[in-house]
């Protein structure tokens, strides 16, 4: 049966979409009882996503569900609209519905701890995208601080290059706070900025910026109140899409100035067409895996490797994921799996 993202909006709604928790209307196989290699099996998979209103999440997950049809395994993927609460309904009802595989990007890991141990219990993998979850089979993770520092030092060459002590950047975080992870991604950066920059920025502004919309809005307050504000630097996709949109409202296509600029993390293609553009805010992306095609066949052969039976123990319980600088070089082939 074609399966579809389906997006939570209303706890009702939610009730009537986890009624298809991890079966398929025409009779999945039992992966239990099958015999053979792991890639060979057909396996019951419940993902449960912190927000498909993301960009780069709705990239990665249209690809993966490729991935998963490829193979005739039998899934649900759904989103929380970042709510714990309905988080956790959706794994219990991903437990009763006998899935082989959990996969969780949490919209906060402590909520979902408990929940996931009783998946556990139930002879159910665990797998937790984003967080280094303590009752998960593993965690595919990045180094938050890491990759903010990354995002950090990209943004300090366009600084160093573009500004001077007695002509400093005025700098905009973008970050979301209230997410563990992305408060780890963002306190990197400064950290980055701290250890890269001369004697050439200030900080004049932080504000959220998970989704595209709120980045806009936030950013455009930003640029009210300083209007000379020139430099962006953010957590994600949402962060890069909305304070370029707000800048091009300012400047115009083609209009904005060198010293003003856009760096951030996360490949959309939206991102990556902004850059490839040259006439836009965008001046830089620290990236992953590579597209979302890349990426989501990197998130499959985990579930390979956790599905064969693969030990994730000790150190190795966090599989750290790679992190890939998008340039001019790369770009073109990164917009082909896109």
């Amino acid at each position: 049966m074609k399966k579809k993202i389906v997006s939570i909006l209303l706890c009702a709604t939610m009730v009537a979409a986890m009624a298809v928790g991890c079966g398929s209307k025409d009779g999945g196989s039992d992966s239990k009882s099958e015999s053979g290699d792991s890639k060979d099996k057909k396996y019951k998979v419940g993902i449960t996503i912190q927000s498909l209103s993301n960009a780069y999440w709705a990239g990665v997950m249209g690809k993966l569900e490729e991935q998963l049809k490829d193979k005739g395994w039998d899934y649900t993927l759904i989103d929380c609209e970042d709510n714990s609460a309905t988080q956790v309904s959706q794994i219990e009802n991903f437990i009763t519905s006998g899935c082989d595989l959990i996969m969780v990007h949490p919209s906060d890991a402590e909520a979902v701890e408990n929940i996931c141990k009783e998946a556990l219990d139930a002879d159910i993998k665990v797998m937790c995208w984003d967080d280094p979850m303590e009752n998960t089979t593993a965690n595919w993770v990045l180094d938050n601080t890491e990759l903010g520092k990354e995002i950090g030092k990209t943004a300090a060459e366009f600084i160093n290059d573009k500004f001077t002590a007695d002509d400093k950047a005025q700098v905009t975080v973008i970050g979301y706070p209230s997410t563990k992870v992305l408060k780890e991604r963002a306190d990197g950066i400064k950290e980055g900025l701290k250890e890269n920059c001369k004697d050439n920025y200030e900080v004049i502004a932080e504000v959220d910026g998970l989704e595209a919309p709120e980045a806009q809005s936030n950013v455009e307050s930003v640029l009210s109140a300083h209007p000379d504000a020139n430099v962006f630097v953010g957590v994600g996709a949402g962060a890069m899409i909305g304070s370029n949109e707000a800048l091009l409202q300012k400047y115009g296509k083609g209009k904005i100035p060198e010293n003003v600029g856009v760096i951030t993390t996360d490949v959309t293609e939206q991102q990556l067409n902004s850059l490839k553009a040259g006439n836009e805010a965008v001046r830089s992306i620290v990236g992953f895996e590579g597209s979302n095609e890349d990426t989501a066949k990197a998130c499959m052969k985990m579930y390979e490797r956790i599905l064969s039976g693969e030990k994730f123990e000790g150190d190795d319980h966090n599989v750290y994921r790679t992190i890939k600088p998008i340039t001019t070089d790369n770009i073109d082939e990164i917009l082909k799996g896109m």
